[in-house]
């Protein structure tokens, strides 16, 4: 044994090594939840190996569980619920299966960018006040920036002079950045100068 190894090595867990190399990246794989960590989920897989360390062979980061925000792991999944997944990758470390719930359902990002174009108004509340602007959720899930420039068409300096949170006003998209999954709107264009 090298210096740099661990007791997950190929040689101490030759079946857990040969399942794991078999997956292919997007391939769908069933399982239970079988714990749930603050930093995501451990998944016993139908048709894996036991893991030596962990509750499971499959892991779900938090951010790959929901397309949302979520504040808790249990407002997605809990112990013993049935899941379906992506394999994202083999994490040849821990010897586990990165996974992805989220895969596995619309993005809700791309479902806002493909009905509504550049151009629209819409209605949303204010959720954050920044001093480069504010943050406008415009549907479940989807929050947009209203830049400082966009608040008004006569300069100002603090968003607060203009909107607070939680009131609502009409907003129009101005950019949609898919890559970056990043809404920009403007208030001032919902708004003629006056």
């Amino acid at each position: 044994m090298t210096s740099g190894a661990h007791s997950l090595d190929r040689t101490t867990n030759p079946e857990l090594w040969a399942y794991l190399e078999s997956l292919r990246v997007g391939e769908i794989l069933t399982g239970k939840v079988a714990a749930i960590e603050r930093f995501g989920v451990f998944v016993a897989l139908d048709d894996g190996p036991a893991h030596p360390l962990f509750p499971g062979v499959g892991f779900i980061t938090v951010p790959e569980l929901s397309w949302h925000r979520i504040e808790a792991v249990e407002e997605v999944v809990e112990v013993g619920q049935s899941v379906a997944c992506e394999f994202l990758q083999f994490d040849d470390w821990n010897l586990e299966a990165r996974l992805s719930l989220r895969a596995l359902r619309p993005d809700p990002f791309q479902e806002f960018a493909d009905r509504t174009p550049v151009g629209t108004r819409l209605a949303g509340r204010v959720t954050k006040l920044l001093p480069f602007g504010v943050f406008v959720r415009v549907a479940d899930g989807i929050e947009g920036l209203v830049h400082l420039t966009e608040l008004t068409w006569t300069p100002v300096e603090n968003p607060e002079d203009v909107v607070r949170v939680d009131d609502e006003i009409a907003v129009v998209v101005t950019e949609i950045d898919l890559e970056r999954r990043r809404l920009a709107l403007s208030l001032r264009q919902a708004s003629p100068p006056g």
